[in-house]
């Protein structure tokens, strides 16, 4: 085999490798959007009935159809153009490597048990507060108009920040690795028509946050003292303080880890 055909074998595996890459984080980000999501499946329905109509001979059906698939791209770019362009600025904001993943062992363990002890707390004397926490998504959009802190996380320092009445107590803080980056951060709140009119701003930012990108969105309510966390575009509402941290530190493992924990379990069991 010459030089030639080789480097042309290594051209198509390029070319493949990066369309498949391209694929895989737009359908990532779909899958998180509520609205992407629509649109997607709109799409889909709107070729299934053109096959349907060519197959049938269903000349109205076609014509009309054939006009969608002409004028529909542009249409679907001027109307949810703020979609379109959150999923792209979130693909821009991806990292390779998440700020997450550089934490040891001992300090997640670390991070965990300042949180936990700061939701304890807070859920004892029903104090509100919203603790995103990043991962592979950067969130610098939402650090750069908050409040800069860059300190070491602490549960005294949480308990400050979201004193009642205090200048930064309704926004929300950003943590990556085991620093508090910012406080007083406004999230989008979440569009979903499924989640329920019962649930205040402070839920439907985490919900938002957490379909905009893969953060972990810790909520502790005002009005009841009740536990959530919001991750993976999904919202788990009124936890107890052991299911809490669990998914805490599910959600704070790094995916290699998870996986080789998995492997680990399968093994076990065949023997």
């Amino acid at each position: 085999m010459s030089l030639a055909n080789i480097w042309e074998i290594i051209t198509k595996v390029i070319d493949i490798g990066i369309v498949w890459i391209a694929f895989y984080y737009i359908l990532k980000n779909i899958r998180n959007n509520t609205k992407m999501v629509l649109i997607f499946k709109g799409v889909v329905l709107i070729l299934l009935v053109k096959l349907l109509s060519n197959l049938l001979n269903l000349y109205t059906v076609g014509i009309i159809l054939e006009y969608c698939l002409e004028w529909g791209p542009l249409a679907v770019i001027i109307i949810f153009q703020p979609e379109i362009r959150g999923v792209l600025e979130s693909i821009g904001r991806t990292q390779l490597l998440g700020r997450h993943k550089i934490l040891t062992i001992d300090e997640r363990e670390k991070v965990v048990y300042e949180i936990m002890r700061t939701i304890e707390y807070f859920k004892r004397n029903r104090i509100g507060s919203l603790i995103v926490i990043e991962r592979e998504i950067s969130l610098q959009e939402y650090i750069e108009p908050a409040t800069k802190i860059y300190a070491d996380l602490s549960s005294d320092l949480l308990e400050t920040i979201f004193f009642p009445n205090g200048p930064l107590h309704d926004g929300g803080v950003i943590i990556q690795g085991d620093r508090i980056t910012a406080a007083g951060a406004v999230f989008k709140t979440s569009m979903n028509p499924s989640v329920s009119k019962r649930l205040g701003t402070r839920h439907r930012a985490a919900l938002g946050i957490a379909e905009e990108s893969d953060a972990i969105a810790l909520i502790v309510s005002e009005e009841n003292g009740r536990l959530s966390i919001a991750v993976d575009g999904e919202l788990n509402y009124n936890l107890t303080l052991d299911e809490f941290r669990m998914l805490l530190i599910e959600a704070l493992n790094p995916k290699a880890e998870m996986f080789y924990e998995a492997e680990n379990k399968d093994s076990a069991g065949e023997e």
